[in-house]
């Protein structure tokens, strides 16, 4: 190491101090007791009288008297060596403080005194220290303001909810949607919730996804609703998702009429070519005579006759749906007719008091929901219908431990046509929506905890036929 360095690193600077303390150690016991007070005190002592005398080399007095003409010059100079050191630790704590406080805007920068060595590297350690952190607190505040842009200008509406109910953060979309453009942080969720359109309270009661419809504005609206759990700073949060559905169900309707109209077209074609070609040959054998061949040529074209109407009749009762007919039900007859269609577990009691809707149709509705359960590869004995009497409602629910519905088909589900079955023809959930809706009602979905779905038909507890459109 270049003695330079040495002596302005801290081991050097201590050593240094060592040295001198030793060497006013030595004067001073040296002027106690050699010179110069005792050639002091022998003046004094022929001029005045006095008869003091200078202590002994190595006496008790010398020691004592030496240190105490150390003590302040020692104490003296330890304040003066270390007032660099002192300021450094004091800028350092306040610096430490500032950082803890999310201020990275203090630096600390070399006054010229003491600030070499150790030290120095010390200062340009911390420099580099919160340069870093200011930077990345700058692309920290860039990003968060980024998300936050995005985040407050996506069309989902988006709500957070703190363990307590209270939500902590909404975007714009969720508060036209809630509030007509009014603030909601800070509010409580099921005031926010008695203030939104009816619907809203009732979909964001259980915890799952589904798809359901809102009255507003004098037309339905379908919206899809997702929530979770999630944790924020160790403490629990519910994050909710509302997405406006009704622009794609309608392009997606669109789509499955677009959909539905080349089946048709191709199932009638399949159907038309062998009728016409069979026609074709029965009227040659006719002509020649071949009489006893045209009965079956007469069998097949029947055949694919009747193969055309049935295809055509699935899709023209879900077309000419008529208005429902509505009379007092009794739950024991109804539910005993329904078993002999399918097989279901009864989830709870059935209402004590009778019901009002369209016997036929209903039972049509459940048997579609029901089937569709145990095609869904849930266990049979797990496929169950709960009924369950609210206030101005009655609830029918079908539920199964199928594997459930991922988003994109809970969102086009009750689509006429829709079908993720190879050989389904899509009517079931569509042909339930409709009859729930004919009855001034509406139809629900969701998964269910531990994996299952849930469909549920939600009719006015005095059942009335809502108006044909």
């Amino acid at each position: 190491m270049p003695w330079r360095a040495l002596l302005h690193s801290l081991p050097g600077r201590l050593t240094g101090v060592l040295l001198l303390a030793a060497l006013l150690a030595w004067g001073v016991h040296a002027g106690l007791v050699l010179w110069p007070l005792p050639q002091l005190l022998a003046v004094a002592d022929k001029g005045l009288g006095w008869t003091l005398q200078a202590p002994a080399p190595g006496s008790a007095a010398a020691l004592a008297l030496s240190l105490a003409l150390l003590l302040p010059i020692y104490a003296a100079l330890a304040m003066a060596l270390t007032a660099p050191l002192r300021r450094l630790l004091r800028a350092l704590q306040g610096a430490v403080l500032s950082y803890r406080e999310g201020d990275f805007s203090l630096s600390i920068r070399d006054s010229g005194q003491g600030a070499s060595g150790e030290f120095n590297e010390l200062l340009h350690l911390h420099s580099a220290l919160g340069q870093a952190l200011r930077e990345q607190r700058h692309q920290l505040a860039q990003r968060e303001l980024l998300l936050d842009t995005v985040v407050q200008h996506t069309p989902l509406a988006l709500l957070l909810c703190s363990a307590d109910g209270r939500v902590v953060y909404a975007n714009i979309a969720a508060r036209q949607l809630l509030a007509q453009g009014r603030g909601l942080v800070g509010s409580s969720l099921d005031q926010v919730l008695a203030q939104a359109p009816a619907g809203f309270a009732a979909a964001l009661q259980g915890a799952q996804d589904q798809l359901f419809s809102v009255d507003q504005h004098g037309s339905e609206e379908h919206f899809h609703l997702s929530q979770r759990a999630l944790q924020l700073q160790g403490t629990p949060h519910r994050l909710i998702l509302l997405r406006h559905m009704t622009r794609e169900l309608a392009r997606e309707e669109v789509a499955s009429w677009k959909r539905v109209i080349r089946v048709i077209s191709h199932e009638l074609n399949n159907s038309l070519a062998p009728i016409s070609s069979l026609a074709h040959s029965g009227a040659e054998l006719a002509r020649r005579g071949s009489i006893d061949r045209l009965p079956q040529v007469f069998h097949s074209i029947g055949e694919r006759a009747a193969h055309l109407h049935a295809f055509l009749s699935s899709y023209a009762r879900f077309a000419k749906l008529p208005q429902p007919l509505l009379s007092d039900v009794g739950w024991p007859a109804f539910l005993d007719g329904l078993a002999a269609h399918c097989r279901f577990t009864l989830d709870g009691p059935p209402p004590e008091a009778s019901a009002r809707f369209d016997a036929g149709q209903i039972e049509q509705a459940l048997i579609n929901l029901i089937r569709n359960a145990h095609e869904s590869g849930s266990p049979p004995d797990a496929v169950s219908l709960a009924l369950q009497a609210r206030p101005g409602e009655l609830r029918l629910a079908v539920a199964d431990r199928g594997p459930g519905m991922s988003d994109t088909v809970l969102a086009q589900a009750l689509l006429p046509f829709y079908s993720t079955k190879r050989s389904g023809t899509g009517l079931g959930l569509a042909l339930a929506r409709e009859i729930a809706e004919a009855h001034g009602g509406r139809i629900l979905l969701a998964n269910r905890e531990g994996g299952g779905l849930v469909v549920t038909l939600a009719l006015p507890a005095a059942a009335a036929p809502a108006p044909k459109t």
